[in-house]
């Protein structure tokens, strides 16, 4: 098999590509006006749109030496989500080193594991309550914070784990690994995705919540189904399953050690963190004992800081009286409860996002008792790790400089708008779709593709008259299905490696419920053409 490209590489070569197409394409431009428009907690806000019937040719400014320029004005103009990405990649990797998470998970599993003694759950099958849970668990966390590359930890605890209950790997990996990237697709308030899409498109950031967790529940139901129909099936039949010489390996393995090396502990730095945070919570929920909360077209006045800062205070306590990992867990779930609140009701964007975040990985960080250097090279891990993701963003926002001051982009818009305005509304959304789809095969970053087509795609849904949201939704389902196929996912070549499972045996076998899946996502994406739904 040929190399495939560093997504830079592919990237570099699409801006000189674009570069030579401002050579060639006519020069054109469209009259823009700003109009209000309504967002999800009724307020008004401008939008600069596309005027329909004003195409007219221009001329073209051919790009030379521009290709370098854009660059930098792809990092300048995206300053703000590449700061974003950077600040919480950090954060989630002082997460990750206290083995919170990890903790957790295997709690959670011994407790489910307990359930076998009452009848009613061993009829039902403890081993699908327990593959049930969690596929459902993990979907969240790609849906809510995008998780991707940390499933890579979690695959040596589900493969042995999942062939202990009398499965093989493929179901271990879709227990963790799969339903992450099922989550992803179907993303809720994933900030990678949705957050910086509909920021491009000029969307109130997570309008549309209802649909889209309407389409997160069908796609978990769906993938769990199908991974319960072929788990009975290898459970009935081992030697059928098409890793099952390959799952020696886990057979004759000893037990993992992993959960066993972690030292349960409550230390004093651990409670003076609580107390701080405590005290804030309940200052702030003094300050604004309401929030009126906007969800959709709908808004109503709520007791929440006070709420959640209640049930803050009483959950840490039992959690940090257990251990400081319990107390990171509470930590990230009240995160994200205030995350939400935050967006719904006080219109947050990727500054809040990320220094909500910024401030959860330092805090849990401090619980955990790191020391101050032990941090800033934690957060500088985190930034290494994730800094390709972050520049690849202006990388390919560059594209877009080199096509605007080419004076080409409005030309290839009138040109899409002719060949596909005729063919109806479900043909072009389909094509977007596709498009979406097929480039997620060779660019795997959500937050790439939200730079490159995203500017594209929501002004091409004005001129065929499609709601942004629905080019939202497009790239969404288009960004994550396929994240499962393609070898140019660093993410699950990593993940196939973990589990000794080649990637010739898992694309034959994954590839039916993967079609499946983006079949679904295309039927699920109709309805928001002719149904008037909350954000769309």
């Amino acid at each position: 098999m040929k190399k495939i490209p560093h997504t830079f590489t592919i990237v570099f070569f699409l801006i000189l590509i674009a570069a030579v197409l401002t050579w060639f394409v006519p020069g054109g431009a469209f009259l823009r006006e700003t109009v209000e428009v309504q967002n999800a907690d009724g307020s008004l806000s401008t939008r600069e749109v596309v005027q329909s019937d004003s195409f007219h040719y221009v001329d073209s400014t051919p790009q030379t030496w521009q290709v370098f320029s854009s660059l930098f004005n792809g990092f300048c103009d995206k300053a703000d989500i590449i700061v974003f990405i950077l600040m919480v990649g950090g954060a989630f990797w002082i997460l990750n080193n206290s083995h919170a998470i990890d903790v957790g998970v295997m709690a959670f599993l011994r407790k489910v594991q307990k359930l076998n003694r009452y009848a009613f759950f061993k009829k039902l099958g403890v081993e699908n309550i327990i593959i049930t849970l969690v596929m459902i668990m993990f979907s969240i966390f790609g849906a809510v914070f995008g998780m991707s590359e940390e499933t890579l930890a979690f695959v040596v605890i589900f493969v042995p784990l999942a062939i202990s209950m009398g499965y093989d790997s493929i179901v271990g990996l879709c227990m963790c690994y799969g339903a992450a990237h099922v989550g992803f697709a179907g993303a809720i308030l994933n900030p990678f995705t949705i957050g910086i899409a509909q920021g491009i498109a000029e969307l109130p950031i997570f309008s549309g919540l209802e649909y889209r967790l309407f389409c997160w529940l069908v796609f978990t139901v769906v993938a769990i189904a199908f991974v319960l129909i072929y788990a009975a099936r290898v459970k009935r039949h081992p030697e059928k399953s098409p890793v099952y010489a390959i799952d020696d390996y886990w057979r004759s393995r000893a037990e993992e050690q992993n959960a066993s090396e972690v030292v349960y502990s409550s230390p004093l730095v651990a409670w003076i963190v609580y107390g701080v945070i405590s005290v804030v919570l309940v200052v702030v929920a003094v300050k604004m004992p309401t929030t009126t909360i906007a969800v959709g077209s709908s808004s109503s006045e709520m007791v929440i800081l006070p709420v959640l800062a209640g049930l803050f205070i009483l959950s840490a306590f039992f959690m940090l009286r257990k251990s400081v990992h319990f107390f990171i867990l509470d930590l990230l779930l009240f995160t994200i409860a205030y995350l939400v609140v935050g967006v719904l009701g006080y219109g947050w964007y990727v500054m809040e996002i990320a220094s909500l975040f910024f401030a959860m990985g330092l805090l849990s960080g401090i619980a955990d008792s790191q020391s101050a250097d032990s941090l800033a090279k934690l957060f500088l891990a985190g930034c290494k790790d994730i800094l390709s993701a972050a520049l690849v963003v202006g990388l390919a926002s560059g594209i877009i400089f080199i096509l605007r001051d080419g004076q080409v982009i409005d030309t290839i818009l009138y040109g899409l708008t002719r060949s596909l305005a005729k063919t109806g509304e479900i043909a072009s959304v389909g094509a977007m779709y596709g498009f979406q789809t097929l480039l997620n095969i060779i660019m795997p970053s959500g937050s790439a593709k939200a730079a490159l087509t995203m500017p594209i795609m929501a002004q091409f849904a004005d001129l065929i008259e499609v709601s942004r949201q629905t080019t939202v939704l497009a790239f969404q389902f288009g960004d994550g299905f396929t994240n499962m196929l393609t070898p140019t996912s660093g993410v699950l070549i990593g993940c196939l490696g973990i589990a000794r499972i080649p990637y010739a045996t898992w694309l034959k076998w994954a590839w039916k419920p993967i079609v499946a899946l983006i079949l679904l996502g295309f039927l699920l994406i109709l309805p928001t053409l002719y149904i008037a739904l909350p954000g769309f």
